[in-house]
């Protein structure tokens, strides 16, 4: 499985030690940046990330800045991504089985790397319920739809 990863220099360590978890669990890690601690601008590298799950070039996606607010923002602008801003296991868990997200977003500031780790690992392992909820994620495409460009 492919997971997109993108950072601003406020997430880069937390995107580090994802990665490596990654790697360590079987997944293949496409890295979209930043890989510096100089200030920089979130947009530049959430974007190319959450394109790259919308158009398939990747299954998943992980974003991480200071608090996981601004890159999730960023990335559900693109169509198709349903990012969702996660500081606990329990919201990662419970955004696959229910709103079918593709996109995981966290803030290094916010969780600490175990905890992290951890949300990482119930987002990814868990499967989309289906069944009712179907209906719930066809309503969000269609606003989606409505006021797409």
């Amino acid at each position: 499985m492919k997971i997109a990863l993108a950072c601003d220099h406020g997430g880069l360590n937390l995107k580090k030690e994802i990665v490596s978890y990654l790697k360590q669990n079987g997944y293949e890690a496409v890295d979209f940046g930043t890989n510096t601690t100089d200030s920089c601008d979130y947009p530049d590298y959430a974007l190319p990330a959450a394109e790259a799950v919308a158009n398939g070039e990747c299954d998943f996606g992980i974003l991480v800045c200071s608090t996981g607010i601004g890159v999730s923002i960023v990335a559900n602008k693109v169509p198709g991504i349903r990012c969702a801003h996660c500081h606990d296991a329990y919201c990662a868990k419970y955004t696959r089985l229910h709103n079918n997200a593709n996109m995981l977003a966290m803030g290094e500031k916010v969780v600490g790397v175990g905890y992290a780790l951890q949300i990482v690992e119930a987002f990814l392992t868990t499967q989309f319920e289906g069944g009712r909820h179907i209906r719930r994620v066809d309503k969000i495409t269609a606003i989606e739809k409505k006021y797409g460009k």
